[in-house]
């Protein structure tokens, strides 16, 4: 008897990369079969708060609110080490700016929604949630004054023109010293310790073998690179699917506490989480 596991990530080429293994039957995967469901990081958010997927890509700061069904995945995270989530304008503009102008973002739940927060120290912000790739359109149109950038847009931005008002990644690890924790894959606890050990260790080997088969998986992962340059594409990869993504140590466990006990000190999220990782 096969079992089904709905293994819900984000159509970007950082997480085709990760789980290129497992699309392309590269490893054996026993009796699961895995079905991808592609789907932009918000959206993945909002259906983890319904338990959709057993296994899904969310934000950290989507995981405060998911904490009791889902634990943290040991393998799978992105962290951004000295870069993250880009402040955009058409206009140079300063920190104090951003309090009293319109700001698009993200989604509400995305850790680059909660990490400008923590920067603003929990200021009140006028902010529109928009999809992540029509944010550079809606500040270019004047529709807001400035928009937090993720993905591929952190690389182009300059290019076509904008202005960087802040990079919260270099921010963050001025103020820590560490990198800024983005986003993890999480596994619904119902399924059991066993089944969430198999499966963990099936997406492990997935990881490993596209970091030690490079070109082959950045091969599959070009077809949601968006128009990037393969040069561009696998320096955004190398971005995201790196070390940090292989497994946790403690550098980045105590990342991920920081920004979380960061969100709960200013009030961001409604109570202390105390992050919980499976083996």
């Amino acid at each position: 008897m096969t079992n089904t596991i709905h293994l819900a990530h984000s159509p970007d080429s950082d997480d085709a990369f990760m789980f290129h293994a497992l699309a392309n039957g590269k490893i054996d995967t026993g009796d699961l079969e895995f079905i991808h469901e592609l789907k932009d990081i918000e959206t993945l958010n909002q259906a983890a708060m319904e338990e959709k997927y057993e296994v899904t890509a969310v934000s950290f700061h989507a995981y405060t609110y998911i904490a009791e069904k889902y634990a943290i995945l040991p393998h799978g995270a992105s962290f951004g080490d000295n870069y993250g989530p880009v402040i955009i304008s058409s206009e140079p503009m300063k920190k104090e700016d951003l309090k009293d102008c319109r700001i698009a973002i993200p989604g509400l739940l995305t850790t680059a929604y909660l990490t400008l927060k923590i920067y603003l120290e929990g200021a009140e912000l006028t902010q529109r949630a928009i999809p992540f790739d029509e944010i550079m359109d809606n500040v270019k149109n004047g529709n807001v004054d400035a928009g937090v950038i993720i993905h591929e847009g952190q690389l182009t931005f300059e290019e076509e023109g904008f202005h960087l008002v802040e990079d919260l990644g270099k921010w963050w690890k001025k103020e820590t010293g560490g990198p800024l924790p983005l986003g993890c894959n999480v596994i619904r606890k119902d399924l059991g310790e066993d089944k969430i050990r198999q499966i963990s260790n099936l997406l492990h080997q997935s990881i490993i073998y596209s970091l030690e088969n490079r070109e082959e998986a950045l091969d599959h992962a070009m077809q949601y690179s968006r128009d990037l340059p393969r040069e561009k594409a696998d320096q955004f990869v190398g971005m995201y699917v790196n070390n940090w993504t292989r497994e946790y140590n403690q550098t980045s466990i105590r990342a991920v506490t920081q920004i979380l006990e960061k969100a709960h000190d200013l009030k961001i999220i409604p109570k202390k989480i105390e992050p919980e990782f499976t083996s």
